[in-house]
This record gives C-alpha cells, structure tokens and sequence, in this order.
C-alpha cells in the first residue's frame, strides 16, 4: 500500500509499508506445501482478490513472486499491471466492454506467462475471471511442486495454456482431497464462463475444504469406498490405456495415420512488437516450403525490420538493410524475400545478404512472384498491378484501376499455374477477381472487403466479418464451389489497407494474427505534457477532427463499419453528444469558416472528390465550389473568410501528383496554383494573420514541414529536420505544432519581424501517437499526404488527438494441417 509521496533534499521518496517474511516464489523453491497451508493462504488470497475486483481492479500479474507470505498470513502485492476490471453483468456472464486504460490498451500482452489466463495470452480484455485462472495455476504449484503449464519457451507456455490440461492433481499427490482437485481444475477451465465467477466462491470453497478434512466433497456414505474406487479407477485407465497402445500400433501398420491439426504460437522478438498494418505494415507471411515465416517488427526506438523466424528454432533473425520493409511476399523457391521499403520494390536473400532495388512503388500494396521470374505487383494505393523481372527494370501494366478516387488493385497471388492471378479490387464493388498476364479480361469471384489467398489444398480463404473463411475453389473454372467453412476467428484487419493478416504455405500451414479490425478510434483531449483530460463520443472509425472558431463543435469525418462510405459529423462538447452533417452523400475533410457560420468538405461526385459548402447548422442546399477536372481536397480557410486553401491531384496519369492550390471566394473565384512541383505537397495550413502557410512537401525524399509566404511563396522556410506530417497554428500564431513520423507532438515557436518569419528548433511535446504506423493511418489519405489527425483549442492548451482504439496483435498463431477437418467433411 502506497501511504505518502514527497520530496526532500532533492530526492523524490514514496512511503509503503515494510512486509517481513518471504515470497512464495521463494518458499516453493524447497517444494510443495503441507495442505493446510495452501487451503489457508489460498483462501487469504482470494478474499484480496475478491476486494481488488470489488473495488473494480484487475491485477494481471497474480504469481508466486507478488504474494509474500509473512507471520500474520498471506498479502498480495505488486498492483503495477492492474487495470480497471470488465464489469459482469448481473445474473449473467456475459461481460461489458470497459474503455481501455491509457496505460494498456485491448491486445497488448502483459503478465507473467506461466500464470497466464488464455485470455491475457491471446491479448483481449480481462475481468476478474482472469485473476482466478492465474490463482488456479499458483495453487496448482503450492500443492504440486509443479508449474501448471510447462514448456521451453513462451511459445510453447503459452500453446500449452491454450491449447492442454494440466496433469490431475490427484495423480501427483493422491491424497489430495477431491474438492480441492475440482476447485483447482475449476480455476483452470480455458473458457471463462465455466471458472469461478469471483473470488469470494472460490475463497469459501476453500476454507470449505480445510474444514471438512481430506474427503471433502464426498458423501459420508463414501468416504471409506473411495480409496477401494480409486484403485480401481488407476487399474481400469491402465489397461484401457494398454489396449489403446495395442490398437493404436496395429492401425498405424495397416493405414496412414490421419493428419493431425496442431497449432502453436510465436511472439515478437525481444523488446520488438509486431508491425503486421498500417500504410507500411509487413504482416506475417510463410513460405512456400512451410519453413520459413518473414514479418516487419519494431523496436523500442520505432526502427522498423524485416525479421526471419525458421519455424524449427525458438529464435527469429534480422534481415539486415531492411529498415521500413512493408508488406513482404516470398519468391515461389522460398529463397528470396521481395518488399517495399522508400518508394521501392526490394528483395533480399532470406538467408541475408545484400538488398537488391527492383523498381520504384511509391506506396507498395502487395506482390506475387511466380517461377518464371515474373514478379506482380501494386506501387501505389491508387494504381492497377504492374509486373517486373525478377531481376528489376522497368514496370508494364497488367491491370488499370476505376478512375475514381480510392480505387485501386491490389493483393495479388499467383495461381498454381503461374498464368491467372486472384487480386483484390477497391472501387465500385469491392471484391476478389481473376485476372491473366497475357490478357485484358478479368472475372469477378466474390464480393468481400479484402485480400484472399489460394491454399494448394484447393480452398480459396479471405477475411470476412472478423474470420478467415475457407471455400473450395476449382481451379479449372475458376470458380467457387461447394459451401464457405469458417476456421479462423477474430482475424486482424485493415480497412484502411483492404487487408487481412493471414498466408498459407503449399503444405498445409496456415499463419495468422488475431486483433479485430484496425481503425477503431477516439476523440481524446490532452494538454501540453501529454496528460489525458477526457475523450469526447465514443470508440468509432474517425479521423480528420476539426474544432470549431467558438469552440463549441467538432466536425470529424466517421467512417462506416464496412469502410466504403465517409460521412462528416458535428459533436457537441458541453453535450458530448452528435449530429450528423453529410446527410444524404459522403463527406470528408471538413474546413470551418472563420465564423463559423459554413463547413467546406470533399465529397465523391462523377468520380472525384470535389469541393463543397455548407451552413453549418445543417439547413439550407449545398453549394458546389469548384467545377473542374481532378480530385481535390479542402484543407484551410484564411481568416479573412477570402482563401480556401485545398490540395489538387492532377488528373493526367503520368504526374499522379498532388500541388497546393487557393480558390479565391471573392471576385470571379477563379483559382490558381500555389505550389507545383515534381513532389507529393499538400496539407496547406494558414497562419492566423494570412501571411504565411504551412505544408507538407516529399522533396527532400521524406515527408518534411515549411513554411512559404502567401500570396507570393517567394520566401520558404523548413520547418521539421526529421521528418514531419500535418502542420497546425496555434490560434495566436506564436507556435506552429506538427507530428513527427515516430508519433511525437511536436512544437516549433513562431516570431515575426517585419516581413520575416522566425522558427525555434523544433521541440518534442509527447508520444501522441502509440507509434509512428498508427501516425501514418491518419496522416494519410487518397492524397499520400493528409488526413489531420488532432486540432487545437481554441486557447492553445489543450490537443484533441484522433487516439487509437485498436488491440495490439496476438502472437502469431500457427496452424499445422489447418484443413484436415474440412477433408474429412
């Protein structure tokens, strides 16, 4: 217990409480404990349990090392992992979502992994039946001398506490009462609805069983059979287990024995965490062969890597020259490993060496590569698939994308015949298609959201409606057939990237990654020190938040729940509560006027995004600002209510290029161009006086923030020196914020003299992003370059920060033979 917290002397100190004894991580070295013992400091800690979960806390940590056995009894310590607890629904076991600590959000592991739940090991949220399972495993060790769940590794801990039983009690220690043997198995049941639901029955059960001696829970008229039972028990499970041995040798001769599902679980490499989504993700893809798995992870600086993980070694290795490596595919060998890092299609030898440029892909979204050195592939998130020699050189295209914005082929996979290929395409319907190198013509084969993949077992697997999804596919009418099976639940996936984490190997291992949907977020209010103040509406697919000039509303893009449709919503603050806005069309990126009276904002119409005005109270028709050809996006509004800044991608093919144009809204409004180059430019901010804007521009090869002068960009400045996304005034002009691309909140101070503009260094704020791809989520869009993912107050002391609400990803899970069930149907 923490009793004060002070200062002195310039030593910061925090008062507890000295506890004298010895831990019971320390008493279990010399071996089991007498069974008084155990029923008497097991009871003693789940009555501390029962007030933790009374009082709303979970512990997450419950193990021998945090419970310290002292004179008086046993005290649970250590509540450094706690977090708020799940509340359980009266009469029910069903559980209510609670909102996510700060500290800790959904699907990130943490815990001691012997004394796991299966919960906390597949990374979801936890009540109280967690701490119960962990107790369950520490009283299964007092009583045992044994862990309950044993392995190597943590890889194969945690397969275990998935997936086995631990030993009976009983048959290690047969004295042991057959209360406490049900009530320890009952702690350790994997579901937890068939666990105790609180602490306080399984503290009462336990002082049950120290009162009613070591034939507790039978039947006064069979407590004297019950050895005389046992015995016979043990001789009867001997000789069925004999003939057993018997029938299963004989089998074994006569026919091949039948393939046996078996899963298995990797974690991340040490002090790295998986980076399986986002613009540069680099989910976990297997080998042809089935030996080898290659996956991006990041490490505790934010440095992102290809790693490869054989999956007979307990160990995964760096590729080295890998940094940035998104979305990685295997050469059809399984030798070499292609991907995209810096604008570039890659590939390196798996087994190291040097990395070999192909060709440029500003925006990889996937690759194939078949056996005649023909690689397949996506460059960018608005383009068709191009093919390239295995060698590089320049692209040819295969495929071409709807010319509307967002549309896009992508994930592409070889069939076996090296010829067709399935892809995913984003446009007016979304779905899996067929296509062939030597022809224009394609075939639609299903709707769905994203990407699928052909097993050589003959079944096509996509992602729909969070499981991974097998159906027969014929390969000689390229068709489905047959009914879909699903065979994985809560499979990770991207709307934004269309992407499932899921692969399969030609011989039947199947790898993939829990996790839900990526792009679940939240409003959040901090102040300057990072602190969280307060979250405005609820958990939901939000991104570009723009406060109003009084204050007093929010509009926010809120995306659907299958991804295909934006629409703009206004949030009442003092009523945390919404309306929305784009009533009858999709809206996005929305610019309040500087009185706040209208609301510009993009909407798709003719295929592209065009530019619109609105009153913002929601009355009256929308007027069409800008009749001309290419998307655009608006993005600031001068304060003089005379310019609307928005970014213009040009429509000829060849540029694919965004510039920074200004739309006058006074005279014959006739726009005219910024900013024009060879780069992507964009997110334009003004100053509050109107003299000066701040963008995002890609010259220098990475995305970096300046300054230019309006209206004549004459004089420019550089803003960041490592690279920088979605700048932001502070309403009195005398900071310019931006996001770094590792996810700081970072401020830069402003000072005029005269016609000249004067910056400070730039100086880092906060991590406001939990990393640099959750940045790279929201502060990019159908224009390589923005959405704004936080705004200001009004005063400038507080940030509304778009906050992710997504689990982190499970371990990888392996499934070995993962269809011998659906050959059996």
């Amino acid at each position: 217990m923490l009793h004060d917290v002070g200062h002195q002397d310039g030593i910061d100190f925090l008062v507890m409480e000295c506890v004298e004894g010895e831990t019971l991580a320390k008493r279990l070295e010399k071996g089991p404990m007498p069974l008084e013992q155990v029923l008497k400091f097991g009871a003693q800690i789940a009555d501390a349990l029962d007030k933790a979960h009374r009082s709303g806390v979970v512990h997450r940590d419950l193990k021998p090392g945090n419970i310290m056995l002292t004179p008086t009894g046993a005290k649970l310590l250590d509540f450094g992992l706690a977090k708020p607890a799940v509340a359980l629904v009266s009469g029910s076991t069903l559980t209510v979502a609670a909102r996510p600590s700060p500290m800790t959000q959904e699907g990130t592991i943490v815990g001691t992994f012997q004394y796991m739940s299966p919960e906390q090991v597949e990374g979801k949220e936890l009540d109280g039946r967690s701490d119960i399972f962990s107790l369950g495993a520490v009283l299964y060790e007092m009583v045992t001398g044994r862990r309950a769940f044993e392995g190597k590794s943590q890889l194969s801990v945690a397969s275990a506490i998935l997936e086995k039983e631990p030993v009976t009690i009983s048959s290690i220690k047969p004295l042991t009462p057959p209360a406490l043997d049900y009530g320890v198995r009952k702690c350790l049941a994997k579901v937890a609805d068939e666990r105790w639901q609180n602490a306080s029955d399984l503290a009462s059960h336990l002082k049950w069983v120290a009162e009613s001696g070591s034939q507790a829970g039978l039947p006064i008229a069979l407590q004297s059979k019950w050895k005389l039972r046992e015995n016979l028990a043990w001789g009867a499970a001997a000789i069925a287990a004999i003939l057993a041995a018997v029938f299963a040798v004989s089998y074994h001769l006569r026919s091949p024995e039948d393939p046996r599902v078996t899963r298995a679980f990797i974690l991340p490499p040490e002090k790295t965490t998986f980076a399986p989504v986002g613009i540069s993700g680099g989910p976990v893809t297997i080998s042809p062969d089935g030996r080898l798995l290659a996956f991006s992870a990041r490490d505790e600086s934010g440095k992102q890597l290809l790693w490869i993980r054989p999956l007979d070694s307990v160990t995964a290795r760096i590729l080295p020259g890998t940094e940035e490596a998104g979305y990685p595919f295997w050469s059809p060998d399984s030798q070499f490993v292609a991907f995209f890092a810096g604008g570039t299609l890659k590939k390196v030898a798996a087994a190291g060496g040097p990395v070999q440029s192909l060709c440029g892909a500003p925006e990889g979204r996937g690759g194939t590569w078949n056996k005649e050195g023909v690689i397949l592939f996506t460059p960018s998130i608005r383009s068709g698939l191009l093919r390239v020699s295995e060698a590089g050189g320049t692209p040819v295209p295969v495929t071409k994308a709807e010319s509307q914005p967002d549309a896009s082929h992508r994930w592409p996979q070889f069939l076996p015949d090296g010829r067709h290929f399935l892809y995913f395409a984003r446009g007016k319907t979304n779905g899996i298609y067929i296509g062939t190198l030597d022809s224009e013509d394609t075939k639609l084969i299903l709707q769905s959201e994203g990407n699928a993949t052909y097993s050589e077992g003959g079944q096509l697997l996509w992602w729909r409606e969070s499981a991974l999804i097998a159906q027969p596919f014929d390969l000689r009418l390229l068709q489905l057939r047959g009914s879909a099976t699903p065979v994985a639940e809560h499979v990770l996936f991207s709307y934004g990237q269309s992407f499932g984490v899921f692969s399969v190997s030609q011989n039947g291992i199947l790898v993939f990654q829990r996790g839900g949907t990526s792009g679940n977020t939240q409003l959040w209010w901090f102040d300057h020190s990072g602190k969280q103040l307060g979250n405005i509406g609820e958990r939901d697919f939000l991104d570009h938040p723009r406060i109003s000039p009084d204050g007093q509303r929010i509009a926010a893009g809120i995306v659907n729940a299958t991804g295909n449709q934006e629409d703009i919503w206004l949030y009442d603050i003092a009523r945390n509560v919404r309306s929305r806005f784009t009533l009858s069309q999709s809206g996005r990126y929305a610019v309040w006027s500087p009185d706040g009276s209208r609301i510009a904002y993009a909407s798709v119409r003719s295929s592209q995004l065009d530019l619109f005005v609105k009153a913002s109270n929601g009355t009256g028709q929308e007027q069409l600002l800008l009749d001309v050809p290419g998307s655009k996006v608006p993005w600031s509004w001068s304060s003089d209510g005379r310019f609307l800044a928005y970014m213009l991608r040009d429509p000829q093919p060849a540029r694919d290029k965004s510039d920074i144009w200004i739309l006058p809204l006074f005279g014959d409004r006739k726009p005219f161009p910024f900013l024009q180059s060879d780069f992507d430019k964009g997110a334009p901010s003004f100053s509050p006086d109107g003299r000066w804007i701040a963008y995002v521009s890609e010259e220098s090869g990475t995305r970096e923030v300046y300054v230019v002068s309006f209206p004549d960009p004459r004089t420019r400045l550089q803003v960041s020196n490592q690279g920088g996304l979605a700048p932001m005034w502070r309403p009195d002009g005398k900071q310019l914020f931006y996001a770094s691309l590792g996810g700081q909140l970072t401020s830069v101070g402003v000072s005029s003299k005269g016609s000249t503009l004067q910056l400070e260094s730039p100086k880092p704020l906060f991590q406001a992003f939990q990393s640099s791809a959750v940045l790279r989520v929201f502060a990019t869009g159908p224009f390589g370059l923005g959405t704004q993912p936080f705004d200001i107050s009004r005063d400038g002391q507080r940030f509304l920060i778009v906050t992710a609400a997504n689990p982190e990803p499970t371990p990888i899970t392996v499934v070995v033979n993962w269809d011998a069930e659906l050959r059996k149907k």
